[in-house]
C-alpha cells in the first residue's frame, strides 16, 4: 500500500538558523507581545483552572511570561531548537513541534502564540494536542493568517514580473481561518472556534519593514525559494511600488498582520451538545412576533 506523505513546504534547518540569529541580535517581539497578551485575556474569561499546561512552538518566553503575571502555572516549553531551549527560563523539551512528546491525556491546557504557521501537517499537529489533552482539557493558540504581509507579496510580484520576467515564492503561505475551523473539527476537537484580526504597523520605509522581519527570524522560510541573490534593481522597483501603492499621506507605509486565533476542547461528557434537528419545542416566528409563511408545499404534500 502505497504511503501518503505531507508535502513540506519550509525549510527547517534555515528556519532554525534564523530563528537563533535573531535571538543572538535581539528580537523584535512587539507583535509577539501583543498577541500573547490576548491569549491571556481570553484565557481569564474561562472559569477553569489549569494545572498540567504546556506550550508549543512559540518562538520566545513572551507567552510564558505574559501567563505567570497572570497567575497560571508555569507551562513546560516544547523548543526545536537545542540552543535556544538552553536560554529558555521555563522548563523545556527538546522535540519537533510535529512530533509532541506529551503523554496521551496528560494535560488541561495547551497553548502557542505565532509558531504554527510554519507547520507543514497542521492536521497531525492538531491530532497530537488533541491526544496529548485530558478529556475537557483546552487547546489555545494564535498564528499568522492569509492576510499577512499582502502587501509586500503584491509589491514584489509586480517587481519581479516587470525585472526578472518571472515570480518567486517570497512569502509563506499562511493559512485561512475557515481552513483551520475545518481541521479542528477534523482532529476531534469540541466547540471549536476560530476568529481574526488585522492589525496594522506602520513603518518610515520597506526596509524597515524588512529589519523587523529578519529580527523576528520570519524571512523568507519557503523550500521552494528562490536559490540566487535577490537583485538590487528588484529591491529597489518593490520598494518603489510598495511606497506607491501602500504609503499614507505622512509618507509611512502600512504593513497588515492577519492574526488568527483558535480554540478547541478534547471532547467530555459535561461539554453542551448541539439539539437534534426538529427537537425545538417553541418556534423562531413566536419568539420574533412574527407572522409565519409557507414557501410552498412539502415534499410529499
Amino acid at each position: 500500500m502505497r504511503q501518503m506523505t505531507t508535502p513540506r513546504h519550509f525549510d527547517t534547518l534555515l528556519t532554525g538558523a534564523r530563528r537563533l540569529r535573531a535571538f543572538r541580535q535581539g528580537p523584535a517581539d512587539f507583535l509577539l507581545r501583543s498577541v500573547a497578551e490576548d491569549l491571556a485575556d481570553r484565557l481569564s474569561l474561562v472559569q477553569r483552572s489549569f494545572r498540567q499546561v504546556a506550550e508549543i512552538a512559540t518562538p520566545s518566553d513572551a507567552l510564558r511570561e505574559v501567563l505567570e503575571a497572570r497567575g497560571l502555572p508555569r507551562p513546560v516549553a516544547c523548543e526545536s531548537l537545542p540552543a535556544l531551549a538552553a536560554s529558555r527560563r521555563a522548563p523545556v523539551v527538546v522535540a519537533p513541534v510535529e512530533a509532541l512528546p506529551f503523554a496521551a491525556g496528560s494535560l488541561d491546557l495547551i497553548v502557542s502564540a505565532l509558531g504554527l504557521q510554519l507547520v507543514d501537517d497542521l492536521p497531525g499537529l492538531f491530532a497530537q494536542v488533541r491526544r496529548a489533552l485530558k478529556p475537557d482539557g483546552l487547546f489555545l493558540a494564535a498564528l499568522l493568517g492569509g492576510d499577512t504581509l499582502a502587501e509586500l507579496r503584491e509589491a514584489f510580484a509586480v517587481a519581479e514580473s516587470e525585472v526578472d520576467g518571472g515570480l518567486s515564492p517570497r512569502v509563506a503561505p499562511f493559512a485561512d481561518v475557515r481552513d483551520i475551523g475545518a481541521l479542528l473539527q477534523r482532529a476531534g476537537f469540541a466547540l471549536p472556534v476560530t476568529d481574526s484580526d488585522r492589525l496594522t504597523v506602520r513603518y518610515g520605509d520597506v526596509f524597515a519593514l524588512m529589519r523587523d522581519l529578519r529580527a523576528m527570524g520570519a524571512t523568507n522560510p519557503l523550500l521552494a525559494r528562490r536559490r540566487v541573490p535577490l537583485r538590487r534593481a528588484t529591491l529597489l522597483r518593490m520598494a518603489e511600488v510598495y511606497h506607491q501603492r501602500f504609503s499614507d499621506p505622512d509618507g509611512r507605509i502600512r504593513a497588515t498582520f492577519q492574526v488568527v486565533t483558535l480554540s478547541g476542547w478534547a471532547p467530555h461528557e459535561s461539554q453542551q451538545k448541539p439539539l437534534r434537528p426538529g427537537s425545538a419545542k417553541a418556534r423562531l416566528a413566536d419568539a420574533l412576533n412574527a407572522l409565519e409563511q409557507s414557501t410552498g408545499e412539502k415534499p410529499g404534500g
